[in-house]
């Protein structure tokens, strides 16, 4: 039987085992130990944030980012519709409705249609930005840098300003990248809006198992976040709380494993990139990522009109593989949503086959899946 090559797996080659087992000898193993509060320094020196907040998942981080800016049940938050559902799903949570948007050809969202939209679709009124289609108020954006790639930050900036669009920063994908030019040039993903959130899924470029991080330049943002993540705890001895809280603490545990891979977060970056023109070199024409930026090139897209046929043949020989993400507004949740000329978006999904990323990824492996694909397409 051939070797079986993952598609995205962790690399745990570091001091994972003895920070873990140091946290599981000094039995602080839930929600309180020192490792999460070292984490979180960590993160915010890394993406050079002046704070950060530990919690349970990116989705929880993303959850708690909707609260901190204030979006009501009712109003409307601009969102991808080509990204992982876990961007979209908190809309809800908070009793919102999406409004989908297209991408462009990083993949990330069309800053220009969302102009667009702003513009024909929409008025200001003292309330805010008003879609007129359906009378609510738009408030938020959730920018999502898909695959290590980053969004047109410049342009979502100016237009959160102009049309008063609280900006989230789904960088869960972006640990690790960062502007190169322009006005935010050594500016990383998730610090360039109001909030970002990272997620530590086993999937990502760092792991802490399950885990995310929010980041922001807003104290108060981060003081609110903590907060709720931790029940909404205004009294520890006499458990008042005066507020609705949440159980999203990242757990001490998960913070030792973070902190010993992020050790390892630029060296798992150098892997990336010279896995990623080792895949060139074999005449596999990744999309490209913006000139522009440093990306950590979490995941690596090949086009193809023959998908479900790669992906089907490279399952038979042992390679893992997948497509992107299914268009969320065309799931059975968000089919009553407004989807705003969705197209590149469409041809993307049809087209896009992941290969195998990880950091313990060989060249040896990259040559069989580079042979495998050419004789599969042949």
């Amino acid at each position: 039987m051939s070797k079986f090559i993952p598609l995205s797996v962790p690399n745990l080659r570091g001091n994972e085992a003895a920070y873990v087992n140091h946290a599981i000898q000094s039995e602080w193993v839930s929600t309180g130990g020192a490792y999460i509060e070292e984490f979180e320094q960590k993160i915010a020196e890394y993406v050079k944030a002046p704070g950060a907040v530990a919690c349970q998942s990116g989705t929880a981080g993303i959850h708690l980012a909707l609260i901190a800016g204030g979006v009501k049940a009712d109003e409307e938050v601009l969102v991808p519709a080509l990204t992982f559902i876990a961007s979209v799903n908190p809309i809800k949570y908070v009793g919102a409705e999406p409004v989908f948007m297209d991408c462009d050809d990083t993949l990330c969202m069309d800053m220009d249609k969302v102009e667009q939209f702003c513009e024909t679709e929409c008025s200001m009124s003292d309330e805010g930005l008003i879609n007129r289609r359906t009378g609510r108020r738009v408030s938020a954006m959730i920018v999502v840098h898909i695959f290590g790639n980053l969004a047109n930050m410049e342009k979502a900036v100016s237009l959160a300003e102009k049309y008063h669009l609280f900006l989230i920063e789904d960088a869960c994908e972006a640990l690790g990248s960062y502007y190169t030019k322009g006005c935010f040039s050594g500016r990383h993903a998730g610090t360039i809006g109001d909030i970002g959130v990272y997620s530590f899924n086993g999937n990502k470029i760092i792991t802490t198992g399950g885990g995310g991080m929010i980041v922001s330049n807003c104290m108060d943002c981060l003081k609110q976040t903590k907060y709720l993540s931790t029940q909404a705890k205004d009294d520890t001895l006499y458990f008042v709380h005066n507020q609705i809280g949440y159980n999203y603490r990242m757990t001490n545990l998960q913070a030792a494993l973070g902190l010993a891979q992020l050790e390892q977060l630029e060296p798992f970056i150098k892997i990336k990139e010279e896995n990623y023109q080792a895949y060139l070199e074999h005449q596999i024409p990744l999309l490209p990522f913006r000139e522009d930026i440093r990306s950590n090139r979490w995941f690596y897209s090949y086009m193809t009109d023959k998908r479900d046929i790669l992906i089907q043949e490279l399952n038979k020989r042992q390679i893992q593989s997948r497509p992107i993400w299914h268009l969320i507004s065309d799931l059975p949740p968000y089919r009553s949503c407004q989807a705003y000329q969705i197209e590149r978006s469409t041809y993307y999904w049809e087209h896009i086959v992941n290969l195998p990323c990880s950091t313990n990824l060989t060249k040896e492996d990259v040559a069989s899946v580079a042979k495998a694909v050419h004789e599969i397409l042949k």
